[in-house]
């Protein structure tokens, strides 16, 4: 495969045959890759398809990694990354400048990343590893699904420890704004004009709380009415 990005025909979802010998005799060697079955992604926000691989033979400069997509919408795949000894996005078509590498090879990772997706890169993502005498291995393909985030609110665990933290305090803020209004409303019912208590109010107002201010004399007065 070229390094320009060009695209391969349908041809490349088949595995390697495996080696045969020269008596007939054929091994599949034991290279296995793993990836994600399918990845949710957003419009705009980068988004990671993992593969994974394991060898039988060390990891030497020959190892190669291809990713190639292939719409919903159906057409020819085409190969959008190439990797030997140094990662090669694609140069042409919708993923120009949208692929990088952010796999280990070392650590048998093949992993790759999409910037700035959109509902367009909807598709199929293959992920071929050859590390040769080791290319022999199974097919795992990846449906991407790219989606309107929208305005749904996410409680992520800071929303969820700052609302842990500030919500006490706020309570407590507010018991005390309106227990002061209360004391504010009591010490301004006070002052007014009429409202003073003489030596007997005070004395009554202690064996009956409330009685000696203007409210409860308009109580009492209410009751006088109702009993009369």
């Amino acid at each position: 495969k070229g390094r320009s990005g060009a695209g391969c025909g349908r041809g490349a979802l088949r595995a390697p045959a495996p080696l045969c010998g020269p008596h007939g005799v054929c091994s599949a060697l034991s290279l296995e890759i793993k990836a994600s079955a399918s990845v949710r992604a957003y419009v705009g926000e980068q988004v990671t398809l993992k593969c994974s691989f394991k060898s039988s033979f060390p990891i030497t400069e020959s190892l190669t990694i291809d990713w190639t997509y292939r719409p919903f919408t159906g057409g020819q795949m085409e190969t959008i990354f190439h990797y030997q000894s140094v990662p090669y996005p694609t140069t042409v078509g919708k993923f120009k400048d949208r692929i990088s590498w952010v796999g280990n090879v070392a650590n048998g990772d093949a992993s790759i990343a999409i910037g700035s997706p959109s509902m367009s890169d909807n598709g199929t993502f293959i992920c071929s590893v050859k590390n040769p005498p080791d290319v022999y291995h199974n097919i795992p393909q990846t449906m991407l699904v790219v989606r309107e985030r929208g305005f749904s609110f996410q409680l992520t665990s800071a929303v969820l420890l700052s609302i842990l933290v500030f919500l006490p305090s706020i309570i407590v803020v507010v018991l005390l704004l309106v227990r002061m209004g209360r004391k504010f409303a009591v010490q301004k019912e006070k002052k007014k004009p009429g409202c003073k208590k003489s030596s007997i109010e005070v004395s009554d107002e202690s064996e009956h709380p409330g009685t000696g201010t203007c409210l409860g004399k308009l109580r009492d007065r209410c009751l006088n009415c109702v009993v009369s």
